[in-house]
């Protein structure tokens, strides 16, 4: 599997976060110990800004780790100081969508909801070109599909692929982008990937009346190592938030759940896509 180093910074803050407060000491106190500010090492806690595997080292021994315990740490910081492909992308990724491509690239299962377009990970070329034209333009528009491109090939890894749970709004398959022939393609490429093993595709219609997540898409990701809690990802144009309490993800989970019973089971969801697709062939 993808080593994340969005994944890693994430654990090693939460970590660092958990000895300093079993030590008893404040930021405060830590900080001036670690001859940093408090404002540094509080960013650095919520994984805001990375952390130098050295720093790492001076943290452990002022926390009273050491040994085996103390080197498996460093050696996530050191993970953390890699760059993820995605970076080379930076340049048309904005940096909150970064961090989630970085937490998509280590996840074990994907579970969204989409309510106006197809998921970035099912999305063909020719719809995403689309898809970027008419929501952000044509500066960087083809860098922007191939990072889109790139980030699919989770769903086709080894070791071993995501498992991707999608429900979608019935009128995610009715609103032609692109034209007959981008959203034919489409359809029946999201048809041909809903076969997969890892992919389940649920489709909810209108016939489903008002459903728990009408304010709003999501997507919930979790992660093969327990040390790696799950989080609850929102986007929109311009800002992406992460919510990691357990509370919240519990929540959403219970929504994806509700929204699964509501539409088309896999393999009526697999009729309705071919049927659309066949409309617009």
């Amino acid at each position: 599997m993808t080593v994340s180093p969005t994944v890693r910074r994430r654990r090693i803050a939460r970590e660092l976060r958990q000895l300093r407060e079993r030590a008893g000491m404040t930021l405060d106190v830590a900080a001036r110990q670690l001859d940093m500010s408090k404002s540094n090492l509080s960013r650095i806690e919520n994984a805001q800004i990375g952390i130098k595997p050295r720093d790492v080292r001076a943290a452990l021994a002022l926390y009273e780790v050491t040994g085996v315990d103390a080197e498996a740490l460093i050696e996530i910081a050191r993970g953390a100081q890699q760059r993820g492909w995605w970076q080379n992308y930076s340049d048309v990724l904005p940096e909150w969508f970064e961090f989630y491509v970085g937490l998509e690239a280590e996840a074990e299962s994907l579970r969204t909801y989409e309510a106006e377009s197809v998921p970035g990970l099912l999305q063909t070329e020719a719809y995403a070109r689309e898809m970027f034209r008419r929501t952000a333009g044509e500066e960087g528009l083809e860098r922007k599909v191939a990072a889109r491109l790139r980030r699919q090939e989770v769903l086709h890894r080894d070791s071993p692929p995501v498992e991707l749970s999608v429900v979608l709004n019935e009128a995610v398959l009715l609103r032609p982008v692109g034209g007959p022939a981008v959203m034919a393609e489409q359809l029946t490429h999201m048809a041909t990937v809903a076969r997969s093993p890892n992919v389940t595709c649920h489709v909810l219609p209108f016939a489903s009346g008002g459903h728990p997540a009408m304010s709003t898409p999501y997507v919930i990701i979790t992660f093969a190592d327990a040390a790696d809690n799950s989080v609850v990802y929102l986007d929109n144009l311009t800002l992406g938030l992460a919510l990691e309490e357990a509370g919240h993800v519990r929540g959403y989970t219970l929504v994806h759940e509700e929204l699964c019973r509501m539409a088309l089971d896999p393999a009526a969801s697999l009729a309705r896509l071919e049927e659309a697709a066949r409309h617009f062939a």
